[in-house]
């Protein structure tokens, strides 16, 4: 279970909340990730495409995204498991098969679905762990790209091998790709839940992290976000 969500003294979230926004720490000041050599162009006239994201709590995931320029819309939600089980009480059990995950809505003329990937690779979240993300443990934070056609398939797992092969990562990437089955959109109070929580230890921790590795690595993309 989510450890901001536990009565656990601020010393505790602190020490072990590092783990879970250590990539994102390393990654700060430093270059981006290669981009994939798989990828789509942009297209000429505007529109709106869904990519779908897991990597750990969706809070911070959101709070990456919804600061990209390009993006048009983001939604904390479940991916991987049934309608029926997609609450987060049930999710939190890591019996659902759901993943904490994130609905991007984007515009392919500004911004393309590999870019999106590097983008979560990079800063979002360490694809090298299993089943967790720092502190949180349990298949619900797992890494995961829930794919909406076969040419995003393509492209996340092409890229997934690229980066394995040059060893970008000190680990083997996990990140499981699997087509959507459906998302399902996750409580009111998820919701920009970085944003209106910016004094939470966790937010602070192993969020804030993440947006400041967005804004240095990809100044181009990094766009202040307040809100819908």
């Amino acid at each position: 279970m989510k450890l901001a969500c536990l009565a656990l003294a601020l010393a505790v979230v602190a020490v072990v909340g590092l783990r879970s926004g250590n990539h994102a720490v390393r990654a700060a000041g430093k270059a981006p990730i290669p981009p994939p050599i798989l990828d789509d162009t942009l297209t000429a006239s505007h529109g709106k495409q869904v990519a779908i994201f897991a990597g750990g709590c969706f809070w911070g995931t959101q709070s990456v995204f919804e600061r990209v320029k390009g993006v048009v819309d983001t939604t904390a939600g479940y991916a991987g498991g049934t309608k029926e089980t997609a609450t987060y009480t049930q999710v939190t059990t890591e019996t659902t098969g759901h993943a904490e995950s994130v609905r991007v809505v984007y515009d392919p003329a500004a911004i393309t679905y590999g870019t999106l990937l590097r983008i979560f690779f990079s800063v979002a979240h360490d694809p090298t762990q299993f089943n967790r993300q720092g502190p949180d443990i349990g298949p619900s934070y797992r890494s995961a790209i829930f794919t909406t056609s076969e040419q995003q398939h393509r492209i996340a797992d092409a890229y997934i091998r690229q980066l394995d092969a040059a060893h970008v990562f000190a680990r083997p990437i996990v990140t499981q790709v699997a087509p959507l089955k459906g998302f399902y959109d996750a409580e009111s109070y998820h919701q920009d839940y970085a944003l209106h929580n910016p004094d939470n230890p966790y937010i602070q921790v192993c969020d804030r992290p993440k947006i400041s590795a967005l804004r240095e690595q990809f100044p181009d993309l990094f766009r202040e976000y307040s809100g819908k």
